[in-house]
């Protein structure tokens, strides 16, 4: 699909949308739980639909409603008889990382023999540590290039070590994991842990699902690096009845810099200021671009300012790059976004798509190892990009469209679809015009 997009002043309210890595746990919280939980969640995406489909495959019944989903977990599927694919079970990941590396823990912890599929390009991205630490709990991995990869077995309950560098979307699959096991685990992960924030969204989740997660810190046995071991007691899954997903940062993100790079204010409501999303430091960033913020208990509001460089670390936040990126290349100076590494196994390699595309568009970016070097240009010409299949670097040039002399056009823009099908037509509501079409 080809997005057409005639620059254009944006300004308004847009709603946020449902927060997909909120959802992704609370729907496998649920699925794993006591008893039938209503999950209240306003939007879906393909990656949320990627959990519910392999959920759906271990046995769970999920059942759409006109506020979110209806979920009836695998145990009552156990006990009333009608599993039916327990054992040879085949979970279809799409394209969802954060699907896979939930999935394959608890799948492991269930001991279901399954068979995971899903794109190229996720079958590219890589698992290592975490299957080598199933497969030295007891469970049996087999996989060459890519997908299909089959499980076999059953984990045991005990220590699991990490280093803190890998996506923390491992730490969390073990954590979901852990609660299916009989026995105590311990989750430890050497060195600063990468993208915390995602980790405190899964403590939060479980919790409302009645597991406490201990956790502490101490000094590695080298006297240097720090260590974090997650504790886990011998607990079960409890449904809290009713759970609600939040609105996503991630995604009002997108809004809230098109709010810098604009004329006019722009507010998403629906956002909760005291989250436990990471990305609601996309914030704090505009502030030091010099952008004007405003917060209220449940929406935020972003208006232009003259902006300035300045040099911040993606370590915490490596989904806002790509957009804020596009607010760095129509500002004053240089900006330096560094600890970029992890966005080299994303739906693309997004220190790449991030830059070329920019560049495409008029910017001028630089890549410098694992940093993205930026030097501002005030306004961008327009011109065609390629979205290399990736949602954020999709939704990033529909963004980068406010500052453009002319009209920019978007290959593969269906890619907005993964996390936000209803991104075009929010950006229509807030004054763009848009024009798609086959390609």
């Amino acid at each position: 699909m080809l997005a057409t997009i005639e620059p254009r002043r944006l300004s308004g309210t847009v709603p946020a949308i449902a927060s997909k890595s909120v959802a992704h746990r609370m729907i496998i919280a649920a699925a794993l739980s006591s008893s039938t939980t209503h999950v209240i969640c306003n939007t879906t995406c393909e990656d949320i639909d990627a959990t519910v489909r392999c959920l759906a495959a271990l046995g769970a019944r999920i059942e759409k409603t006109d506020d979110g989903f209806e979920v009836h977990p695998i145990a009552k599927s156990i006990e009333l008889g009608i599993l039916k694919a327990f054992q040879g079970a085949t979970l279809d990941c799409g394209e969802s990382g954060s699907t896979l590396r939930f999935m394959l823990p608890v799948a492991c912890a269930l001991g279901a023999d399954a068979t995971f599929i899903g794109s190229e390009r996720l079958g590219q991205r890589p698992l290592s540590p975490l299957d080598d630490e199933l497969v030295a709990a007891g469970c049996g991995i087999e996989r060459e290039d890519g997908f299909p990869l089959r499980t076999s077995g059953r984990i045991r309950p005990g220590r699991f070590t990490l280093p803190g560098t890998v996506s923390s979307q491992y730490i969390t699959g073990l954590l979901l994991a852990a609660p299916l096991l009989p026995g105590a685990c311990e989750i430890e992960v050497v060195g600063r842990i990468e993208s915390r924030p995602y980790i405190n969204i899964t403590l939060q989740v479980l919790k409302q699902f009645g597991i406490e997660v201990r956790v502490d810190r101490g000094v590695a046995a080298n006297g240097i690096d720090e260590v974090t071991r997650f504790c886990t007691k011998d607990r079960s899954y409890r449904s809290p009845g009713e759970v609600r997903v939040e609105g996503d940062w991630s995604n009002a993100a997108f809004w809230l810099c098109a709010g810098a790079l604009g004329t006019d204010p722009i507010e998403v409501a629906g956002v909760s200021l005291t989250s436990a999303q990471g990305d609601r430091n996309v914030l704090a960033a505009l502030s030091r671009f010099g952008a004007r913020t405003r917060r209220s208990a449940d929406s935020a509001i972003v208006q232009p300012d003259q902006l300035h460089a300045f040099s911040m670390s993606a370590q915490d936040i490596p989904d806002l790059v790509p957009v804020i990126a596009a607010v760095a290349s129509c500002c004053e100076g240089t900006t330096v976004i560094r600890d970029c590494a992890r966005l080299r196994i994303k739906e693309s390699d997004r220190l790449a798509t991030t830059a070329s595309e920019l560049n495409a568009l008029g910017a001028q970016v630089d890549i410098d190892r694992d940093s993205l070097v930026i030097h501002g240009v005030g306004r961008l010409r327009g011109g065609v990009v390629d979205a290399h299949n990736d949602h954020r670097i999709a939704m990033m040039a529909a963004i980068a469209a406010i500052r453009c002399e002319g009209t920019v056009t978007i290959r593969g823009a269906q890619a907005v679809q993964k996390s936000y099908p209803q991104f075009f037509d929010h950006y229509r509501l807030l004054g763009g015009q848009v024009e798609l079409t086959e390609a």
